[in-house]
C-alpha cells in the first residue's frame, strides 16, 4: 500500500460502517438459545458511567473507557458474549450548581451536555450498544430508585431522623459523612456546620459485617479493600468504665427536697480494642469536642486553655489530626480524674486531636506501653509508661503484639486472648463490636434530585406513595435554587406538595427532600441488562446470566459509591431480587492522567487538553494507543502531547507494512515464527492482566523485526492486526479489508498461538551461594536477567542456603550463572 495514513478519512468510514450493520449490539440470552448458543460464555464490562458536566471531556477520562473498550474487544474476539454498555449519572448537586451558574433549567443542561459527551464518546470509537443507554434522571429509570427505598422503607432499612446533620453552608444540603472531606464539604470546601433537621437515613450499619467478610471473594486491588474494611471501621473490643473525680456533681432531682443528699456518679465510659492491658492503663484521652468536657467545666482550673486548643482543632481536618507520624499534641484537664477500675488509681485526663469524637466513645484509655500513638504522647507529655504484656522493649518503641500478661495482679500469667473476656468481667465493663461507619444520611435540600416517594400525613403519618403511582416526577419549576431554610425548593411547590393521602384520602403532604446523587449510581449496572422493562427492575433470568458484572472499570470512588452500590445490592438479594450476593467480581482501579504541568486538568489552570482536538490532529486509534502506552494502568502520569508522537509513528508504519505482504518462503517464515508466537501468547495475557503497556511494548519489537525482513505472509499480518484491533480498530478494519476481506475484524476470532514455537531454547543456569554450588535450574533462552535472577532465589533449595537472609549481592553472568552472596 502506497497511499498515505489518513486517519480522519479512515476513522470516519469505520465508525459509519460500525453503526450502519450494528456491529457493537447486544445479544441476549434468549437470542442465544434461538442460535442454540448456549454454551457461549458471558462477559459483561462496566464503566463507572460518569457525570456529564458543562466542560465535557479532557484526556483524562478516556482512559478507563479506552481500557474497558479493549478488554471488552479482546473478550468477543476471543468467543465471549459482551455487555459493554454506556449511561450518564446525571442527578445531583454538580449540575445543578452548574445550572443555576449558567441560568439554565437542570433538565436542559443535562440534555445538552450529554449530547456533547456521547459525540466526543463516539468519535474516540467505542463498542457500547447505546440502545441500552440509560440516564438516572429519565423518570423511567429513577422509579426504580424510588421503588427500592421503598423496599428499603418496607423493611425497615430507611428511617427518618432528626439528629444533627453535616450541613453545608455554601451548598445550602445536608451531606453524608462519606461527602466530607474532613470538617470540610468535599465539593467546595466550605466548612462543614452539625444541624439538627429532619432527614432520611438508609441502616446501611446493619450490613456492615458482611460489607466487611464478602470483600475476601473478590478480585479488587488490595488498597480498596483495606479502604473499604477502614471506612467501615470495625473494632472487636470492650466498653470499660472510669469513674471521675473531682468533677462537680449536681443533684439528681433538684425539685424533690429528700433527692439533695443523692449524687450524680460521674463517669467515662471507653471503648477499647485490648482490655487485656487495662492494667497499664496510665492517662486518658476525651476528644476535644466531647459533650463531657463540658459537663466538667466548674472542676477544669484551666479552662481558657481548653478553649483555645478546641478552637485550634477547628480547623484541621480528621486526616490531619488522625495520621501516622505527626507531632501529638494536647491538653490536660487539670481538676479531674478518672479511676481505674482495676486497681483504683488515679489517671490524668487529656483532650488530644488524636481522639475522634464520633469513634468508639469519643474517648480512650491510653496504655503507652502497647499503642504507639500512646506511646508518643506519653514520651512528649513526660507520662509513666507501664509494662503489662511480655514481648518487647518498651525503652524504644511501643510493644504491640500478643503475648502474656505481667504486672496485671492476678491475670499475670495469663494469654493475651482469655484475658480479654476477663479482665473485662473484672473491670464491669462489656464486649462490644463498634464501626466507624454511620447510617447513610440519605436525604438532599435541592431541587435536581429523585424525589423521596413518601407522604406525609397528620392522621397516618409516614404513608409510601403507592407502587402503582411510581414514578414520582420532579415538577418544572422556574426557581430551583435552594431555600437557604434547609428545606427543599420543592417545599414551595404548593401544588404538587398538597396532596390526599393515599391511606385515610385527607389531605397530605409530599416529601420535599430529595436522593442525593449517590441514589441512581448505586445500581445503574443491573439496568443495562434489561433497560426497556416496565415490570420489574430488571428480568430475574436476564440478571442470573449476566451478572455479576465480570469487569468494573474506573477510580476515585474506593468507598463512597462501591460501599452503597454493594449494601444495595445485598439488600436487593436479600429480598430475591438479584440471583448474586456481590455486584462487581473484578474492579480495575485507575490512575490519573494529569496535565502537562503535573497538576490536575482544570479550567482554572488553563492547562485542559480536549480530545477532540487530539483526535482531529493525531486520530483516535493514536489517543488510543498513547494513553494505553503511557505506563501501568493503575498509575497516575502526565499528559506530553510530545510523547504522542510515538504512537503515532507506531501506527504509521503498520500502515505501511502492507506493503511487504508476499508469498513467503518457510525458512523468512521461519525467523519471525517464534517471536510472533510469543507475542500472541504475551498480547493475551497482558490484555487480560490490564498490563496494556507492556502489550504496546511487544507489539512494537514484533514490528521491528517484521520491517527488517523483505516479505513477510499474509497469514501472520492478518494475525498481527488482530492483536492490535482492539487498540486501533479505525486503522486495522481498514487494512484488513485492503487485504480483500469482507468481514469486520471486530467478529473475527482471536488468533491462537502455537506452544510448540515460542520457545527457542532452554538454558541450564547454575546457581552458586558464597561461591559454592547449590543448584541448578532451566529456562528459556529469551528470559531477562531479571526473571532469571527472580527463579534463582525462588529455587527451593537455594532458600534453604539463603535461611530467611537478605542476599547483599545478586549477579548474573549471562546464560550461565547465578552467583549469590550473602
Amino acid at each position: 500500500m502506497t497511499k498515505e495514513y489518513d486517519h480522519k478519512k479512515v476513522e470516519q468510514k469505520w465508525r459509519r460502517e460500525w453503526e450502519k450493520h450494528q456491529i457493537y449490539k447486544t445479544t441476549d440470552p434468549a437470542s442465544l438459545q434461538a442460535l442454540q448458543d448456549k454454551t457461549k460464555p458471558k462477559c459483561f464490562v462496566l464503566d463507572m458511567f460518569p457525570f456529564p458536566s458543562g466542560d465535557g471531556l479532557h484526556v483524562g477520562h478516556p482512559k478507563g473507557y479506552i481500557a474497558s473498550d479493549i478488554y471488552s474487544r479482546f473478550k468477543k474476539m476471543s468467543g465471549y458474549n459482551i455487555l459493554h454498555p454506556m449511561g450518564w449519572d446525571a442527578f445531583g448537586l454538580p449540575a445543578e450548581q452548574y445550572a443555576i451558574k449558567n441560568k439554565i433549567h437542570p433538565r436542559i443542561a443535562v440534555e445538552k451536555n450529554i449530547t456533547h459527551f456521547k459525540s466526543q464518546l463516539s468519535n474516540i470509537g467505542f463498542n457500547y450498544d447505546w440502545d441500552r443507554e440509560i440516564n438516572t434522571t429519565d423518570p423511567e429509570y429513577y422509579k426504580w430508585t424510588q421503588w427500592i427505598f421503598l423496599k428499603l422503607l418496607e423493611k425497615g432499612l430507611a428511617y427518618e431522623s432528626f439528629e444533627p446533620v453535616n450541613w453545608c453552608p455554601s451548598c445550602q444540603t445536608g451531606l453524608a459523612n462519606e461527602d466530607l472531606d474532613g470538617t470540610k464539604c468535599e465539593r467546595c470546601g466550605t466548612e462543614v456546620e452539625k444541624r439538627p433537621m429532619r432527614q432520611w437515613v438508609l441502616k446501611i450499619t446493619d450490613y456492615a459485617d458482611r460489607l466487611i467478610a464478602d470483600l475476601d471473594s473478590l478480585d479488587w486491588p488490595e488498597h480498596v479493600k483495606e479502604a473499604q474494611k477502614n471506612w467501615i471501621g470495625r473494632s472487636e473490643g470492650a466498653l470499660i468504665k472510669f469513674e471521675i473525680r473531682n468533677a462537680i456533681r449536681q443533684p439528681a432531682d433538684e425539685t424533690n427536697s429528700k433527692n439533695k443528699t443523692q449524687k450524680t456518679k460521674h463517669e467515662l465510659e471507653v471503648f477499647t480494642t485490648r482490655p487485656d492491658t487495662l492494667f497499664g492503663a496510665t492517662y486518658c484521652v476525651v476528644a476535644p469536642e466531647h459533650t463531657l468536657v463540658d459537663k466538667w467545666k466548674d472542676s477544669i482550673s484551666n479552662w481558657d486553655e481548653i478553649l483555645k486548643y478546641r478552637e485550634e482543632m477547628k480547623t484541621k481536618t480528621e486526616i490531619e489530626r488522625t495520621a501516622e507520624g505527626k507531632e501529638k499534641t494536647g491538653v490536660r484537664l487539670d481538676g479531674v480524674k478518672a479511676i481505674n477500675p482495676v486497681n483504683q488509681e488515679e489517671l490524668p485526663i487529656f483532650i488530644a486531636d488524636y481522639v475522634l469524637a464520633h469513634y468508639g466513645t469519643g474517648a480512650i484509655m491510653a496504655v503507652p506501653a502497647h499503642d504507639t500513638r500512646d506511646y508518643e504522647f506519653a514520651k512528649k507529655f513526660g507520662l509513666p509508661i507501664v509494662e503489662v504484656i511480655k514481648g518487647g522493649d518498651i525503652t524504644k518503641e511501643a510493644y504491640t503484639g500478643d503475648g502474656e500478661l505481667i504486672n496485671s495482679g492476678k491475670y499475670s500469667g495469663m494469654p493475651v486472648d482469655e484475658a480479654k473476656k476477663a479482665v473485662t468481667e473484672f473491670a464491669g465493663g462489656k464486649l462490644k463490636t463498634t464501626y466507624k461507619l454511620r447510617d447513610w444520611v440519605f436525604s438532599r435540600q435541592r431541587y435536581w434530585g429523585e424525589p423521596i416517594p413518601v407522604i406525609h400525613c397528620e392522621k397516618c403519618g409516614i404513608v409510601p406513595v403507592p407502587e402503582k403511582d411510581l414514578p414520582v416526577k420532579l415538577p418544572e419549576v422556574d426557581s430551583y435554587e435552594p431555600t437557604g431554610t434547609g428545606e427543599s425548593p420543592l417545599a414551595n411547590i404548593h401544588d404538587w406538595v398538597n396532596v390526599k393521602c393515599p391511606k385515610c384520602g385527607g389531605g397530605a403532604k409530599r416529601e420535599t427532600n430529595t436522593m442525593p446523587n449517590w441514589a441512581g449510581s448505586s445500581w445503574y449496572y443491573l439496568r443495562y441488562i434489561d433497560p426497556l422493562n416496565q415490570n420489574v427492575l430488571v428480568d430475574k433470568e436476564k440478571e442470573k446470566y449476566w451478572s455479576s458484572v465480570d469487569v468494573y472499570v474506573g477510580g476515585d470512588h474506593a468507598t463512597r459509591h462501591l460501599i452503597y452500590a454493594r449494601f444495595w445490592h445485598k439488600f436487593l438479594f436479600d429480598m430475591g431480587a438479584v440471583n448474586y450476593s456481590e455486584p462487581f467480581s473484578r474492579l480495575e482501579f485507575l490512575g490519573n492522567i494529569l496535565a502537562e504541568d503535573g497538576r490536575k486538568m482544570s479550567k482554572r489552570w488553563g492547562n485542559v487538553i480536549n480530545p477532540d482536538d487530539i483526535v482531529e490532529t493525531y486520530g483516535a486509534d493514536t489517543l488510543r494507543v498513547y494513553e494505553m502506552f503511557m505506563g501501568p494502568f493503575e498509575q497516575t502520569s502526565a499528559w506530553s502531547t510530545e510523547s504522542i508522537i510515538g504512537p503515532r509513528r507506531f501506527l504509521e508504519r503498520v500502515w505501511k507494512l502492507e506493503s511487504k505482504v508476499h508469498k513467503v518462503t518457510d525458512e523468512t517464515k521461519g525467523k519471525l515464527e517464534t517471536l510472533y508466537n510469543q507475542t500472541i501468547k504475551k498480547v493475551g495475557e497482558d490484555i487480560e492482566a490490564f498490563k496494556f503497556n507492556t502489550v504496546i511494548s511487544k507489539m512494537m519489537i514484533l514490528l521491528n523485526e517484521m520491517e527488517k525482513e523483505e516479505s513477510i505472509s499474509r497469514e501472520m499480518f492478518e494475525g498481527y492486526l488482530k492483536l492490535l484491533a482492539p487498540f486501533a480498530p479505525h486503522m486495522t478494519d481498514e487494512l484488513w479489508h485492503d487485504l480483500g476481506n469482507d468481514s469486520f475484524i471486530y467478529n473475527e476470532p482471536w488468533p491462537i498461538y502455537d506452544s510448540a514455537k515460542i520457545v527457542n531454547d532452554i538454558m541450564t543456569i547454575a546457581v552458586q551461594v558464597n561461591g559454592k554450588l547449590r543448584a541448578t535450574f532451566e529456562i528459556s533462552a529469551e528470559a531477562e536477567e531479571a526473571e532469571v535472577k527472580t527463579q534463582a532465589l525462588a529455587n527451593e533449595v537455594v532458600v534453604k542456603y539463603l535461611e530467611e537472609k537478605a542476599p547483599k549481592k545478586v549477579i548474573y553472568v549471562k546464560n550461565k550463572l547465578i552467583s549469590i552472596v550473602i
